[in-house]
C-alpha cells in the first residue's frame, strides 16, 4: 500500500504579504516592526499592526536577531506577579513585542532595591536586547550609578532619571480626578488606601497630592485619619476598611490606589453591612478587567493602559534597532481618565 504523502504546511506569511493586506510599502511595515515609524502616520501604523495581527505574521527572529548579533529577547521586572495591573501588563506587552519581533521574559524584584539595581547589571541584561524594568525602591541616584549597558525603558514613578527612557502615569491629575468626583458627587469624608504624605514622588505620594489638591480646591478639610498607608494586596485594604469602621472613623466614600486593593476594599464594606455606592461610594485605579466584573462594578482612574504599552514597547524598540542609541532620553505621561461604573454615584 502505498504510503501518503505529508500533508503540505501551508506558505509562511511574509512581510510583502503584510504590505498587501494593509494597503501600504514593504519598507512602511518594516518600519513600524522596527519601531521606526515616527514617519508613519498613526492610522496607518495602527491598520499594518491589524493586518500583522489579522495575518498572524510572526518575524523570523532567529535569523534576523543571528545577523545583527541580538538575542531577540526583551525583560520584563516587576515587583508583584500577583497584582492584577502587572499580569494585564504583561499580556499587552508580550503581544506589542512580538509584533515588533521580539520575546518577553518577566521577572520578579519582590520591590527590593537589591532586585532592580541587579537587573541592571550588566551581567544580567546580557540576556537581553533591553529590559524594562519597574521601579519601587531606587532613586534616581542608584539608578545612575549603575550604567547598563543595554536598553533600559524604566515604568513606575519613584526614580525619573534623564539617563533613561521613562513611561509614566498620570498620578497627581488622576487622583486629582477621582477625588474631585468623589467630593462633587456628594461624598465629603474620603478614605484614601494606600495614601502617603511625603516628597520623594513615590506613586503612593503623587496620588495623595492629587487627592489633597482636590480638597483644597473645593475648601473641603482633610481627616488625617482618613490617609491609610497600606500594602496593594486586597487583604490589605480588606482590612484597612475594616478597622476603620470598627475604629468609629467617618467616611463616606473609598479611594483605594490600585483596584486590586479597591476589591479588597469593596469585600470590606460588604461585611459590615454597608452598601456601594448608596452608603460608601468606592473608586480604583488601574482599569484592570476584573473591575468590570465586581459587584458592584468597580469605577477607576483609567492611567490609559493601550498608549502607556505602545510607549513602552516603542521606545524600548528604538532603542534596541537605532543605528546610533544616544539620543535623548524620552519621558511618556498618557493622560488619566475616569471609567464610571455602579460603585460611584
Amino acid at each position: 500500500m502505498p504510503t501518503p504523502d505529508p500533508p503540505r504546511r501551508a506558505r509562511p506569511v511574509t512581510m510583502s504579504d503584510v504590505a498587501r493586506h494593509a494597503g501600504v510599502s514593504v519598507m512602511t511595515v518594516s518600519n513600524v516592526i522596527n519601531g521606526q515609524d515616527t514617519r508613519v502616520g498613526e492610522v496607518t501604523r495602527q491598520r499594518v499592526l491589524g493586518s500583522i495581527e489579522s495575518l498572524e505574521y510572526r518575524v523570523n527572529v532567529s535569523a534576523r536577531q543571528l545577523r545583527r548579533g541580538r538575542t531577540g529577547v526583551v525583560g520584563l521586572a516587576v515587583p508583584n506577579l500577583a497584582l492584577l495591573y502587572y499580569g494585564e501588563l504583561a499580556d499587552r506587552l508580550f503581544r506589542s513585542f512580538a509584533q515588533r519581533g521580539f520575546r518577553l521574559v518577566v521577572e520578579h524584584t519582590g520591590g527590593a532595591l537589591e532586585a532592580e539595581l541587579a537587573a541592571l547589571a550588566s551581567s544580567h541584561l546580557d540576556a537581553y536586547d533591553g529590559l524594562v524594568l519597574s521601579v519601587t525602591r531606587g532613586e534616581a541616584a542608584d539608578l545612575e550609578s549603575v550604567g547598563p549597558t543595554r536598553p533600559v525603558v524604566l515604568i513606575g514613578e519613584r526614580a525619573v532619571s534623564r539617563q533613561y527612557d521613562h513611561v509614566l502615569m498620570d498620578n497627581v491629575g488622576g487622583g486629582h480626578l477621582a477625588t474631585m468626583h468623589l467630593l462633587r458627587s456628594g461624598s465629603t469624608r474620603i478614605l484614601l488606601v494606600g495614601g502617603q504624605r511625603g516628597d520623594h514622588d513615590s506613586m503612593p505620594e503623587l496620588r495623595t497630592r492629587g487627592y489633597l489638591a482636590a480638597h483644597r480646591e473645593l475648601g473641603v478639610p482633610v481627616d488625617e485619619r482618613l490617609i491609610v498607608a497600606t500594602d496593594f494586596e486586597p487583604v490589605e485594604a480588606y482590612r484597612a476598611v475594616l478597622d476603620a469602621v470598627d475604629a468609629g472613623v467617618p467616611f463616606d466614600a473609598v479611594f483605594a490606589l490600585t483596584d486590586s486593593s479597591a476589591l479588597g476594599a469593596l469585600h470590606g464594606l460588604s461585611s459590615r453591612g454597608l452598601r456601594v455606592p448608596a452608603d460608601v461610594q468606592v473608586i480604583g485605579w488601574d482599569d484592570v478587567a476584573l473591575g468590570e466584573f465586581a459587584q458592584p462594578s468597580l469605577s477607576t482612574v483609567s492611567p490609559d493602559n493601550p498608549a502607556i504599552s505602545d510607549a513602552i514597547a516603542d521606545l524600548l524598540t528604538r532603542r534596541i534597532t537605532a543605528e546610533s542609541p544616544d539620543f535623548d532620553a524620552q519621558i511618556v505621561m498618557p493622560k488619566a481618565s475616569l471609567r464610571l461604573r455602579d460603585s460611584t454615584r
